[in-house]
């Protein structure tokens, strides 16, 4: 009978292991084969869970962390690995491929950094060409009459880009500047997504919506022009580069404390960061690669990369954001006057 239950258990603690639970925020996609690869050559089974937008993903990992809903996490970036950080749902490993990466990227030592990408905001072309009307030129042109009901951005809260849009105009105008700024764009008739989904696919004019211009990335102009069925000789889409309105997000994957595979975790962070994954990112997430010499799609020569990309530094956003994200939400949704804080 002893010996019929420890066969038992570790049959399940077999089966238990050959399962890496992988959370991921909404954007996360990879060419099926590769994982499948992955899979095949691990002797393991991935389950991906799709946990919303970034900010929402790490909201669900510090809610769960007393029973960790996954092994590893992919998605964390460099505007919310201060919140991971702090809540202590991240444990420490470092890949050995990090030693090809860049330094400007290694922000933690359990933060795996795995591509980068420029915040941006991005404009339908078509729609300021029909009713011509000239581009905005600063972030306050963005407070004119003529721009009225014409921006969608998303969330802080919820979102990275939506957080890295804020953090850049708080780096731009101040703090006490930007909430000043914000008030205005909210009088402006500024609308506000959940996530990155919802203002590019759903509230995007270029998309069906009724809004031209949007918070997206300086990539995004290229994946036009890649998944368009009759390919456009130029983007209908277009980066506005307005100075002090980009920022540079650097993802990564980390391991989270407490997950159960440990050591198939460490194999898929790897894998994130070999040749064939980051060659594979580009055209899937639309983010570069933090590995250099990695071969860009043709499509990207429509993307840009901003020169004067404004970046605060993982102590600042450790030190400011959730006051900063708190304030954003007293002045945007509940109409504060920004003198008031």
């Amino acid at each position: 009978m002893r010996k019929t239950l420890l066969f038992t258990l570790s049959l399940l603690a077999t089966a238990q292991a050959a399962e890496l639970r992988v959370v991921t925020h909404s954007s996360f996609n990879l060419d099926k084969k590769l994982l499948a690869k992955f899979e095949q050559d691990n002797g393991v089974k991935l389950q991906f869970i799709e946990a919303g937008d970034a900010g929402e993903m790490v909201s669900k990992l510090i809610l769960t962390r007393s029973a960790p809903i996954a092994d590893v996490v992919y998605g964390i970036d460099n505007t919310l690995l201060s919140r991971a950080l702090d809540a202590d749902i991240l444990a420490p490993y470092q890949s050995p491929a990090l030693k090809n990466v860049p330094k400007k990227y290694l922000l933690n030592g359990a933060f795996n950094p795995i591509d980068y990408g420029h915040v941006a905001l991005n404009i339908d072309k078509a729609y300021f060409q029909k009713n011509k009307l000239a581009l905005p030129k600063t972030l306050k042109d963005l407070l004119k009459p003529e721009y009225k009901n014409l921006l969608v951005v998303e969330n802080p809260a919820t979102s990275s880009p939506g957080l890295a849009f804020l953090l850049a105009t708080i780096k731009e105008l101040g703090e006490k500047g930007a909430y000043s700024f914000w008030a205005g764009l909210r009088d402006n008739g500024v609308k506000v997504a959940r996530g990155w989904d919802d203002a590019y696919y759903t509230e995007f004019s270029k998309n069906g919506g009724s809004r031209p211009i949007v918070v997206s990335y300086s990539s995004s102009p290229a994946a036009e022009v890649f998944y368009a069925e009759k390919k456009p000789q130029s983007s209908p889409t277009a980066n506005l580069f307005l100075p002090g309105s980009t920022f540079l997000q650097v993802e990564g994957a980390a391991l989270i404390k407490g997950g159960k595979n440990v050591e198939m975790a460490k194999k898929f962070i790897d894998f994130l960061l070999s040749k064939e994954a980051q060659s594979d990112i580009p055209t899937q997430m639309w983010v570069y690669p933090v590995i250099p010499g990695i071969k860009l799609d043709a499509t990207y020569r429509y993307a840009a990369t901003p020169v004067y990309t404004k970046t605060l530094t993982p102590k600042e956003i450790a030190a400011g954001q959730q006051k900063w994200v708190e304030n954003w939400s007293k002045v945007v949704l509940r109409n504060a006057d920004p003198k008031d804080l």
